[in-house]
């Protein structure tokens, strides 16, 4: 075990590293490895260009051929606003920065805009995987609203060079249906066409914020996740799960939400994040499709809630991490230093799968 990942984890370090019963047993899972795309998409529907680009961002940075994948994603001056998410290091406004950070970080691919991306495209795209992120929030109607459109077409990406599409659905939204139909229709073509699929699987409705915010528990995100792999998403991008019980909170009061079965907290999900998490891999096939968890804001505590999460990530059979505002909101070199933290993590073959 790497001592600096040992002291990232503090206090932390006996309850992740040591954590070995979870309730669903890793033999059930297909985990991460150097064969994953031909384990796994070898005998799927996806053609030829698809399993080439697949490997083409399994095979990048400093994670190649392990089976792991770490991603820079800078869509925040869209769904965070411009001001808000590049005060900190304006430096990120020049899309080319972007692309630097996630090549000197090692990454095996850079999530970015169809505007990122494309300004300089000829100069990179056939340096670093490239992840088009097609749809996003957009922050100037007044009140917010919280709907994602599409910002450019699958033809565009194409066009482009991109190894992958990339895009978000608020599962639980007014607007979900729209969106669940759009994106389905454009993973479709985005498939036909060669490229990946990555699917953000959030949740978005005010009643999942209760006495807790189920926005982030186990059951609902694992459900998210059930939804997104069933639309072909290649790659799910989901929250870590911080909590469980959504469910059970949201049946009360003679209101009827979803479907649940009371031996999902018994049989399938304890307490412990590593099991919250291997919950939401259950979700992704088994693990056939790979989990990536996302990195969450910035803070004070970068380095340290870094490690962990991709320490939880990684013994609960995820493929990986996906962390943007904790490595673009720092000098250049100190966001290398975070990317290569996490990737750290995952070529580290101490800490194994739970």
């Amino acid at each position: 075990m790497s001592t600096d990942i040992q002291s990232l984890l503090g206090d932390k370090a006996e309850s992740l590293l040591n954590f070995n019963s979870p309730k669903i047993s890793k033999d059930r899972l297909h985990l991460p490895g150097a064969d994953s795309v031909d384990r796994v998409f070898g005998h799927s529907d996806r053609n030829n260009r698809v399993l080439r680009n697949l490997g083409w961002i399994h095979n990048s940075g400093r994670l190649a051929g392990t089976g792991y994948v770490s991603i820079l994603p800078v869509d925040q001056g869209i769904e965070h606003s411009g001001g808000a998410s590049f005060a900190k290091n304006p430096d990120y406004f020049d899309p080319e920065n972007i692309v630097k950070l996630a090549i000197e970080g090692g990454c095996n691919a850079v999530a970015s805009t169809f505007g990122v991306l494309g300004i300089v495209s000829r100069q990179y795209a056939h340096r670093i995987p490239f992840i088009v992120k097609i749809n996003h929030n957009e922050l100037l109607t007044y009140p917010n609203s919280f709907e994602q459109i599409l910002f450019g077409t699958v033809k565009q990406a194409y066009d482009m060079g991109a190894a992958a599409v990339g895009a978000t659905i608020y599962f639980g939204s007014d607007d979900s249906h729209r969106e669940i139909i759009e994106i389905a229709q454009a993973f479709a073509l985005a498939h036909e066409l060669g490229m990946a699929t990555v699917l953000w699987c959030y949740l978005r409705n005010k009643a999942f914020k209760a006495d807790k915010d189920y926005h982030v528990s186990s059951d609902l995100t694992g459900q998210a996740n059930h939804l997104g792999v069933t639309i072909e998403a290649d790659i799910i991008k989901q929250k870590l799960a911080e909590n469980n019980g959504g469910y059970l909170a949201l049946n009360k009061d003679g209101v009827s939400f979803g479907k649940f079965d009371k031996r999902m907290y018994t049989d399938l999900i304890s307490d412990h994040p590593i099991d919250l998490c291997r919950y939401q891999v259950a979700n992704c096939y088994m693990g056939r499709i790979g989990l990536i968890n996302s990195g969450g804001a910035s803070g004070e505590n970068d380095f340290a809630e870094a490690a962990a999460t991709a320490v939880i990530n990684k013994r609960a059979g995820g493929m990986g991490l996906i962390s943007g505002r904790k490595a673009f909101q720092r000098p250049m070199a100190e966001g290398v230093k975070l990317l290569n933290t996490i990737q750290d993590v995952y070529l580290d073959k101490s800490v194994t799968i739970a």
